[in-house]
């Protein structure tokens, strides 16, 4: 017989009530976000904001760099729309921990009202080319100028790590879903955006991005995206590289890529792999391959059958350039091992990549250009879905814009507090994970000799850490 078991205390009401009464002291369930916030002030963002956004007409009220920083807290804290706001104005000690007022949901979307500019959008439409659809309207100044923030904390955050001398640029579009009435159809046929992103590979941040519409293909202007991410870098980096997807396959942006003495961008080489487009004459060269050319690459896929060769084609479309020097073109196979078809009937599908980096094995440089997946792709997921960039919270354009580039700025943020003071463990910490492990921790403010103690409920070890990131991020003088 059974020994009766020991009932279990979730079987049972808790033994609390809640009181109706508000507690008298000031409480507060972030208080790891002045660690955020230190990261924000020790990189000069103030100053960055004050000297390139000016958008306020009054005097009243919070500043520019004020209201910057309120809209960073909300990304890292995981808010995703005005409203929500209201979530961190009930947190009493967090307006007492940043110095400043928390904006209301109305007074963050007046002051994001002010990167809209209408005559922006009008201009544009009318200087599309007949017969075209598609336009990327000029950014105004204030939204230019937020731009100029994000391309300084770049550079500042490059100078505070000068041991970085390589930047691989990453760049790609991502499809941001929306109910907008102003949104426009994709090309996946729901109504949305699509902005491009460009990502520094090795340092995790977003060297420039560039709102448009759901209806804007991606291999529109990718030049102009190229090179404002190659002049945000520091200087302190020395040899570059390019990677990107066929959208990126555009004449002018490798024409500007191959070209060492290039306008509006550094001098010397830049090694390039970008997915080319598969034209009716590449795909015939690529059948015409002999067998003996292809080699596998890569760690072996349990269904598929993948290879590589190198395939000589000079492109001979309008929309390619004959290029004095000729690219190199590597050819991608893959197959099933059971010779089963995929979905469009075919047996074999073949892909290609163009690059001008001409010493690397083919199997090498495949793979090299595949890493980019794990990279912008990693990036977009993050915008869209930890912090606020996946709902576009008005219908006008520039709004939807800044609020992107609000965003991108909490990201590149969080990459420097990473880097520049937090343990090497977290590196690779999602938002999410920082505000499991640090922002939501709970505190409580004493008021003594006019000045303001912040006690954290953590350990004495964790205690530990957060006092030596805010040693390693020293104040400005």
């Amino acid at each position: 017989m059974k020994n009766p078991r020991k009932p279990s205390s979730t079987e049972s009401s808790l033994f609390l009530s809640i009181d109706p009464e508000p507690i008298a002291e000031t409480l507060t369930s972030m208080g790891g976000v002045p660690l955020l916030v230190r990261a924000y002030r020790s990189l000069g963002l103030p100053a960055m904001v004050r000297e390139h956004v000016e958008v306020k007409q009054r005097e009243r009220g919070l500043d520019e760099a004020e209201m910057v920083e309120s809209i960073v807290v909300l990304n890292a804290m995981g808010g995703e729309c005005f409203d929500d706001f209201l979530r961190l104005r009930e947190d009493a000690g967090l307006k007492e921990m940043l110095g400043h007022g928390i904006p209301s949901p109305d007074a963050a979307r007046r002051f994001l009202y002010q990167f809209h500019e209408q005559d922006k959008i009008e201009e544009a439409k009318q200087g599309r080319a007949q017969g075209q659809i598609a336009y990327i309207p000029e950014e105004n100044a204030a939204l230019a100028g937020l731009g100029r923030v994000n391309h300084e904390l770049v550079k500042e955050l490059g100078r505070r790590c000068p041991d970085q001398r390589i930047a691989t640029v990453d760049q790609d579009a991502t499809i941001i879903e929306s109910s907008n009435c102003a949104a426009l159809r994709t090309y996946e046929g729901e109504r949305g955006y699509q902005p491009m992103l460009a990502v520094w590979a090795e340092m995790n941040v977003v060297l420039a991005d560039e709102f448009r519409d759901g209806n804007v293909p991606a291999m529109m202007d990718p030049l102009a995206v190229a090179k404002r991410s190659f002049a945000a870098l520091p200087e302190t980096v020395t040899t570059y590289y390019f990677r990107g997807d066929s959208a990126c396959h555009e004449c002018n942006l490798v024409d500007w890529l191959g070209d060492e003495n290039r306008a509006d961008g550094p001098h010397g080489p830049i090694g390039f792999a970008i997915s080319a487009r598969m034209s009716v004459a590449l795909h015939e060269a690529i059948e015409k391959l002999d067998e003996s050319a292809w080699e596998l690459y890569g760690k072996p896929h349990p269904e598929q059958i993948r290879e590589c060769a190198e395939v000589a084609f000079v492109p001979g479309e309008k929309s390619e350039k004959k290029d004095t020097q000729p690219l190199r073109y590597l050819a991608i196979r893959i197959r099933d091992r059971q010779e089963t078809l995929f979905a469009d009937g075919s047996k074999v599908k073949h892909f290609a990549v163009v690059t001008n980096i001409d010493k690397w094995k083919p199997s090498r440089l495949i793979e090299w250009h595949r890493e980019k997946a794990g990279t912008i792709e990693g990036v977009h997921d993050v915008l869209k879905n930890e912090l606020a960039a996946g709902i576009m919270p008005t219908k006008y354009f520039g709004t939807n814009a800044a609020w992107l580039r609000l965003a991108v700025l909490t990201y590149n943020l969080l990459t420097a507090l990473k880097r520049l003071a937090l343990p090497a463990e977290y590196l690779t910490a999602r938002p999410k994970r920082l505000r499991f492990l640090i922002f939501n921790t709970p505190g409580r403010l004493v008021h003594h000799a006019r000045a303001i103690l912040l006690r954290l409920a953590a350990t004495a070890e964790r205690l530990a850490e957060l006092l030596q990131a805010f040693n390693l991020l020293p104040l400005r003088a």
